[in-house]
């Protein structure tokens, strides 16, 4: 039998994990009652939102146990959401027992990200050259939307270990790479300066925020999915203003 401090400790690091890491929060409140159903405790209830987790159940013979606890961070590495579930899934099927479990997911929270930095602003710059193409540019342009590209995600990445309001880091990053997209066209490395700022600022859009604020809006998670909704409002609203002052500044 699974002491009641040991499963409350399991289920609100694997939730932590997975809301800091981008899984939507009706995904959280499903793995929380099932891993806590599968220690055998009754009455379990999750409640999950952009910045808490609620969750409590009943202990037999010992009444109910509930705990909170608060997630400020935020960041994108879908495979520490993928290697939670599958935590999840052993200890739901008595692969493993509590303490492999607690031991597996303070791993998962312990190890880097999945891909090294470089990599993550090199993709950036790819994704960013393809886009400034895709949206009809021509392969001029392509050349400086990844540079830009790149650099706006190095901004945006060192700016928000530096600051602690996360849409003045966006803002900055948009306005880093579209004044260095509007020079590299005025010095002559690419040829259409709208195409290149699109391909620059693509990589920055929150796409993932935004398909889980959907996701939790058609799953009834009304609360998460208007938060997410509105978080995903102020981000693209720093982009633009960041966009914005680099075109007045230069252009």
């Amino acid at each position: 039998m699974v002491r009641a401090d040991e499963m409350m400790d399991i289920c609100m690091l694997a939730g932590e994990i997975m809301l800091i890491n981008g899984a939507e929060t009706y995904r959280v409140e499903e793995t929380l009652e099932r891993m806590a159903k599968a220690g055998q405790f009754r009455n379990v209830h999750s409640f999950v939102t952009t910045t808490g987790i609620f969750l409590s159940f009943e202990e037999e013979g010992a009444g109910d146990v509930m705990q909170m606890i608060r997630v400020d961070d935020r960041m994108q590495d879908l495979n520490k959401v993928t290697l939670v579930n599958q935590v999840s899934r052993e200890f739901v099927n008595r692969e493993i027992d509590a303490a492999e479990a607690l031991t597996k997911l303070q791993n998962i929270a312990k190890q880097p990200m999945n891909y090294s930095p470089l990599l993550l602003h090199t993709a950036s710059g790819v994704a960013g050259g393809a886009f400034s193409y895709l949206f009809g540019g021509n392969l001029f342009d392509t050349l400086p939307a990844f540079i830009a590209g790149f650099v706006a995600s190095m901004a945006v990445v060192h700016l928000q270990s530096y600051l602690k309001v996360r849409f003045f880091a966006e803002f900055m990053a948009a306005f880093t790479g579209g004044a260095v997209a509007i020079l590299l066209v005025l010095i002559g490395l690419g040829e259409n300066v709208d195409q290149v700022i699109i391909g620059t600022l693509m990589p920055l859009v929150p796409g993932i925020p935004l398909t889980n604020a959907v996701r939790d809006l058609i799953s009834g998670d009304l609360l998460a999915g208007v938060t997410r909704g509105a978080e995903c409002f102020v981000t693209s609203l720093s982009i633009a203003t960041g966009i914005a002052l680099a075109i007045a500044l230069l252009s």
